[in-house]
């Protein structure tokens, strides 16, 4: 039997307590480690060395990233260490909606990753543009109730796959590109938009499973 995928699962711990007590790494980890082929730890921004020590990425087969209010108290130091682990070892970079703003994506990426326009988009329709992705196995079509919309242009490279696709319920000409991969140097970077801190998004069973999925793309295992 292979290794487990070790993941480390990074959160500013901004997230309001009403709706995350544990936070959304907290809830990420929890379902990664409740699946027989994952092991996840947490950490945060307050953590030593912001939770990114060379110890911790020299364990990670992946680093899941969640960030909203903290883009840039990262530090330079600690960005060079994560896109070293990515770029050299090949550990997986995984970031979640509005890390899309991360310091690490933006270093890997090479662009600022802004946004056409960010709002209040009522439900959200993610559909399988991919269905033979390793990310999208067992996946089909759902809609989250309520969420926050980004609409394109979304400034990346090329993705080399689109494997998810978003519209909105408040205007059926916004889309996004909603789950989205890379290859970095040895490393593979996905980026996943569902996850807005207000809503209980990330302890929904189908968000849960392309988490999951894309952990395991990330980590090379699929």
């Amino acid at each position: 039997m292979a290794d487990k995928v070790k993941a480390l699962v990074w959160s500013e711990f901004t997230e309001p307590k009403d709706v995350y007590p544990v936070g959304i790494h907290g809830e990420i980890a929890k379902h990664l480690n409740a699946q027989s082929d994952v092991e996840a730890k947490t950490a945060q921004i307050e953590d030593p060395q912001q939770g990114v020590s060379e110890e911790s990425l020299a364990w990670a087969d992946v680093l899941l990233w969640w960030g909203h209010k903290r883009h840039r108290d990262i530090t330079d130091e600690n960005l060079a260490r994560i896109v070293k682990h990515v770029k050299e070892r090949g550990m997986g970079y995984f970031a979640i909606h509005s890390a899309h703003y991360s310091r690490g994506l933006i270093a890997l990426l090479e662009t600022g990753c802004g946004l056409g326009g960010v709002g209040n988009g009522g439900a959200e329709t993610v559909s399988v543009v991919m269905p033979d992705h390793p990310i999208a196995e067992g996946v089909t079509d759902f809609v989250v109730p309520q969420t926050e919309y980004f609409t394109e242009p979304f400034d990346v490279p090329e993705p080399e796959a689109v494997v998810l696709r978003s519209t909105f319920e408040t205007d059926d000409k916004l889309w996004f590109r909603s789950g989205s991969c890379w290859t970095v140097e040895e490393g593979r970077v996905f980026y996943f938009r569902p996850g807005h801190e207000t809503f209980p998004i990330m302890r929904q069973p189908e968000v849960l499973k392309v988490v999951y999925n894309g952990t395991l793309w990330a980590a090379k295992r699929t």
